[in-house]
């Protein structure tokens, strides 16, 4: 399965089937004028950047099941290498077809709502994907349907997420929750893979389906409890 790691600026990360970008604007240190450099671990005492850091863990373990899961049932439902191949089209697909249309949309509407109903998009196309795989019901047209949604959902948030995430955290304290958002990305990209290999030979792919449902909700639970700012726009009128 192939898992691209991308930083610019930031941190962009591409999964089978899941693309999280934090853009973050890099900020330079002038070596003329050293000063001491802030704790890595200092976002953290932030508790709506920590709540969000460890739902965001739990939601990308859950998100690298599902990509173990799909091209595993893609190869079990005798498909054929072609359609193997399209469950990688279809997660990354939206993310070039979405991208322009998702930023502006970002930064018209309110972040927080859309990052919301992103995310409960995702958990409703997720619960149907288990809910199918189950029944035994899943062809591998629906399959790559069902993870095209799921990554257009992961596409329309995505431009969102990169704006947040300064709202967070101060300014001096952008580099370490950039790093720590890349830690919790690659602890991610380590467990997510095993664990669905454990819960496949043990259980189902159903299983590893409805894990990656459940692990939408602590992120929802902590967009719905974070109280954003609202930032009035003043116009100026030409005299």
């Amino acid at each position: 399965m192939l898992v691209v790691d991308l930083s610019c600026s930031g941190i962009s990360k591409i999964g089978s089937d899941r693309f999280w970008l934090r853009a973050v604007n890099p900020i330079s240190v002038d070596s003329q004028n050293p000063r001491e450099t802030p704790s890595l671990w200092r976002p953290l005492r932030v508790r709506t950047f920590r709540n969000l850091l460890i739902a965001d863990g739990v939601s990308d373990v859950g998100t690298f099941m599902r990509s173990v899961g799909a091209a595993w049932l893609m190869v079990s439902l005798n498909a054929g290498p072609l359609y193997v191949a399209l469950i990688q089209t279809a997660s990354a697909l939206p993310f070039f077809i979405l991208a322009f249309p998702a930023g502006a949309l970002g930064g018209i509407v309110d972040r927080r709502k859309l990052i919301l109903i992103s995310e409960v998009w995702m958990d409703g196309v997720a619960i149907v994907l288990a809910g199918v795989t189950i029944r035994g019901a899943l062809s591998p047209i629906l399959l790559l349907a069902l993870t095209f949604a799921l990554s257009s959902g992961d596409a329309m948030e995505c431009p969102a997420w990169g704006a947040v995430l300064p709202e967070l955290v101060s300014k001096d304290d952008l580099p370490a929750a950039a790093e720590l958002s890349g830690i919790e990305f690659n602890l991610a990209k380590a467990v997510g893979p095993a664990l669905a290999g454990v819960v496949i030979a043990v259980t189902s792919v159903g299983a590893a389906f409805l894990a990656n449902a459940a692990s939408f909700l602590e992120v929802n639970f902590v967009i719905v409890r974070w109280k954003r700012p609202h930032h009035k726009r003043t116009t100026h009128r030409r005299q």
